[in-house]
């Protein structure tokens, strides 16, 4: 079959879960059915498609659950709630998005994968924990979990204490040539959910899992390049990438080479927490053959296909 080329979606945060939720199934479910329009399109106009999606409040959640049951049952290692997480996400979006190609009846197969995200033990990130995971907790339980279990925990915002983890930058994806095979066929893939479970290459050869959490945004734009996609697309909170944002100067910038990219980014406009880890992973993409990168909203993606909104970012 003759495609437009290869894409793959990141669905950011609002895709699954949007602020002020409790997170319910039913939430998520009703989220992700709101988030499959732009996706629709997209295999409409003819591109074969890799969806990726973050976990972030969904892997919170079942810590959660494994420190309410603590003692009752078997303590369920980071890596594992990771893992569990992306295959529980990767059904409701395969679900989701499967009905609503048969209400159209349009033909086509979605597949979730449970995509292992080779790391290095040696990375800088596991001796600088840095990502909140989990709920809050006062200063006294803090304390506690960082003596009893050797937790490193830290302080966020101000709003309360969190455990923290690293977050090794990724490096390959196990999985890669299954996908590749699979998006051959033309078969819709969902991998790499939550950055994928990171594990680390022994000696061996074998693999581990570690504890870490590794980014959305880099390991999507890995995966990209692993499998040959053209093109990035990255969804958010906002139709555009902005210059000054949340000021009264803010100006929405509708392309960027990366030239103006990098400029940009060393000058403190696209901060980690936010908008800096998209940018960084819109560069490694097309430093590894990419051809565009587009960041907008989950909602105006349909336009942004047709050129109306979004930032694209290309090399020239």
């Amino acid at each position: 079959m003759t495609t437009a080329g290869r894409m793959l979606i990141a669905l950011g945060g609002n895709a699954i879960q949007r602020p002020g939720q409790r997170g319910t199934v039913e939430e998520q479910i009703a989220n992700i059915r709101l988030s499959l329009d732009g996706i629709v399109a997209a295999l409409g106009a003819g591109w074969s498609l890799v969806l990726t999606h973050g976990n972030g409040p969904q892997v919170g959640q079942m810590l959660l659950m494994v420190e309410a049951a603590r003692g009752q049952v078997p303590e369920l290692p980071l890596g594992v709630c990771v893992a569990d997480t992306e295959g529980a996400l990767g059904y409701l979006i395969q679900q989701a998005l499967l009905n609503r190609l048969r209400h159209e009846r349009r033909p086509a197969a979605v597949v979730t994968i449970v995509t292992q995200v080779v790391v290095d033990r040696a990375d800088p990130a596991f001796a600088r924990p840095t990502k909140p995971v989990g709920s809050f907790l006062s200063r006294e339980e803090a304390e506690s979990f960082r003596r009893e279990r050797g937790w490193t925990v830290a302080d966020d915002a101000g709003r309360g204490f969190r455990r923290v983890v690293p977050s090794p930058r990724p490096l390959a994806i196990v999985e890669a040539d299954a996908i590749r095979r699979i998006l051959d066929a033309g078969v819709v893939v969902i991998a790499a959910g939550g950055g994928g479970v990171p594990v680390a290459e022994e000696a061996d050869g074998s693999l581990s899992g570690v504890d870490a959490v590794i980014d959305k945004d880099l390991a999507s734009a890995l995966l990209a390049r692993a499998v040959g996609a053209q093109r990035l697309v990255m969804l958010t909170g906002e139709p555009f990438v902005f210059l000054d944002y949340g000021t009264p100067t803010q100006l929405p910038l509708p392309r960027l080479s990366v030239e103006q990219a990098r400029r940009h980014l060393r000058d403190g406009q696209f901060p980690p927490g936010s908008m800096g880890p998209k940018i960084e992973a819109a560069l490694d993409f097309l430093a590894g053959g990419g051809e565009e990168a587009l960041i907008t909203s989950i909602e105006g993606f349909t336009d942004a296909l047709q050129g109306k909104i979004g930032t694209r970012i290309t090399r020239e």
